[in-house]
């Protein structure tokens, strides 16, 4: 579905510059605008993850079903889970201090959001730029 294509495009696309281009602390000198806000970080984290689920079931090519849009579709999940991670790490008051299990695993993950919001901009431009591309 083309519809799903875009969307897919776009939410791998907001969701790279909002991690690479968030601050990692509140105390910023200068407001980002939508990449600083919670609630749009929680919106735009829901969507990519059901898009890129949305995406593994209704692929856009038909010759080959899965491989054509599995990075895409990866990476819009894992898109938003990293965003839903920065969520609760960012409303637990004792995020740094905690024990808790899924804490650690949250911190651990939000170490290399920057990276990977590189990585998700260059999996939405390749996508754009190679829509027929077997594993793109």
């Amino acid at each position: 579905m083309v519809q799903l294509y875009f969307l897919s495009i776009l939410c791998n696309a907001l969701s790279g510059y909002v991690l690479f281009a968030g601050n990692d602390n509140e105390t910023s000198e200068k407001p980002l605008g939508f990449a600083d806000n919670p609630t749009f970080n929680l919106v735009l984290g829901i969507l990519s993850a059901v898009t890129g689920v949305l995406k593994l079931l209704s692929p856009t090519v038909d010759k080959i079903p899965i491989l054509g849009d599995l990075v895409p579709a990866i990476a819009g999940v894992a898109a938003g889970l990293v965003l839903i991670f920065g969520i609760y790490r960012q409303s637990t008051p004792s995020a740094s201090s905690s024990t808790n299990s899924l804490d650690s695993l949250a911190g651990t993950i939000l170490t290399f959001r920057k990276p990977f919001g590189l990585g998700l901009i260059a999996v939405a431009l390749l996508h754009f730029l190679f829509p027929q591309a077997l594993f793109l």
